[in-house]
């Protein structure tokens, strides 16, 4: 849990000041306030940096017109389509032991059972199910199909490792 608050807080502080950088550089009011808002909504996974552009993009068009608002989308578009596809999925596989259809099926499933709570929790929860079923020889194997693509000897079920 620690891991992933730790690497979800990089990645949010990063992507919160790449778009203040971006609003500032476009000359859109108040980039830190919407850098920070970035911030604090990209520890919602998926939607949380969609929800982070609407107050920005709203306010560049009414600000400077379309064709800035354009660019403040394109911008918000660009830091989170990299960072979110590219950047995160790898990171959490690795760190983590996460697939990426797993972050992304948790959030669905979180968010559809308990809400908007859900879906700022559905790592942290799917990562404590996961270490749950690791530590049960009759679940090991749900450890698994969680996993990501590289598993050590730690995440094999029982019955596949060798015998001494």
């Amino acid at each position: 849990m620690k891991r992933y608050m730790v690497i979800k807080t990089f990645m949010s502080l990063a992507s919160g000041i790449l778009i203040a950088v971006w609003l500032y550089i476009l000359g859109v009011d108040y980039p830190i306030l919407w850098g920070f808002l970035a911030f604090l909504l990209n520890y919602i996974p998926n939607i949380g940096s969609i929800v982070a552009a609407i107050p920005a993009v709203i306010l560049a068009v009414v600000q400077l017109g379309f064709g800035s608002a354009l660019l403040v989308a394109a911008g918000y578009i660009v830091v989170n389509f990299v960072e979110g596809n590219v950047i995160e999925p790898r990171l959490m596989g690795r760190k983590l032991g996460l697939s990426t259809l797993v972050v992304f099926l948790s959030l669905i499933f979180w968010g559809g059972l308990l809400g908007f709570v859900g879906a700022i929790l559905s790592i942290p929860l799917t990562m404590t199910l996961k270490f749950a079923f690791e530590n049960s020889e009759s679940t090991r194997w749900i450890a698994v199909l969680l996993g990501s693509e590289k598993m050590d000897e730690k995440s094999v079920p029982i019955s596949n490792k060798k015998k001494d």
